[in-house]
């Protein structure tokens, strides 16, 4: 398996560019499903508060043969705790959980601007980062408004935004505000879960012509955008599968293609 590239955050950490997902991997199988993804090369394991699945990533880790400190864990704040004395418990609460001494990564996982206390959120974080609880601190699902109000009030702006993308949605505005920003943009759900994506005739035509599954053009895409990926999957062939997206390159004209019909072809679904 080709090394996986990495990409700098601002704060002088790297991150993998791809990652494995683990939205309802859960129990035994999961943990099970996710010693396999380490061992066929994943480093950045992403999970959440909300998934319940802190355990099975920790015990999946426990049962690879990796060491820990060759694999980046990436959880999130739930949106129910984002008072600063809730956020603190959740992170050590999370790490209990996973039976890690601390996070690579913590993601405000929502804004939730109408509750208007994540900025207590971002402190517990610059709290926890000062303590050795998380080594880089990230958001999920923050439009540039809530970033810009992220660096009036605490100074700094998070490493990473997680955000929904994926060729039917290419988020092109709030990518380059990433850019402008040093943000690194993190794609959830970057298959957009098979509804329909796999299916596109742009995208089939342009696997065609590289031999390739339309799985691996799409992530290839999220790369070649600079993005982090983070497919979902337990099976090991698809997990093989997924990973194996840095012997081919698309051409400028694919990625022009896949930025255009596909993403207009989200919003006609979208709208009707």
């Amino acid at each position: 398996m080709t090394a996986i590239p990495t990409i700098s955050l601002h704060d002088g950490n790297q991150i993998p560019v791809i990652g494995l997902g683990t939205y309802d991997i859960r129990g035994n199988m999961g943990a099970t499903a996710i010693a396999n993804a380490i061992e066929l090369g994943y480093s950045l394991i992403d999970t959440a508060y909300k998934y319940e699945n802190e355990g099975a990533v920790g015990q999946g880790i426990k049962r690879s043969s990796v060491p820990r400190e060759q694999i980046q864990v990436a959880s999130k704040l739930p949106g129910r705790y984002h008072s600063y004395k809730d956020a603190d418990n959740a992170i050590q609460e999370s790490l209990y959980r996973a039976s890690l001494d601390y996070f690579d990564l913590y993601l405000i996982h929502w804004p939730n601007p109408k509750q208007g206390k994540f900025v207590e959120a971002c402190q517990a974080l610059i709290d926890a980062q000062k303590w050795g609880l998380i080594r880089s601190i990230g958001v999920s699902n923050f439009l540039p408004e809530h970033l810009e109000r992220f660096k009036e009030e605490t100074g700094i702006l998070p490493t990473v935004n997680q955000i929904e993308l994926h060729p039917f949605f290419n988020q092109e505005e709030q990518r380059q505000w990433h850019e402008n920003n040093g943000i690194v943009t993190e794609s959830w759900s970057p298959l957009y879960r098979g509804h329909g994506l796999l299916g596109d005739k742009t995208l089939q035509d342009i696997a065609k012509n590289h031999g390739k599954p339309v799985s691996q053009i799409v992530l290839r895409w999220h790369y070649q955008l600079g993005a982090v990926v983070i497919p979902k999957s337990s099976s090991p062939q698809r997990q093989f599968q997924n990973l194996s997206i840095f012997d081919f390159e698309l051409t400028e004209d694919d990625m022009k293609l896949i930025l255009l019909p596909t993403s207009c072809y989200y919003l006609v679904s979208f709208l009707t």
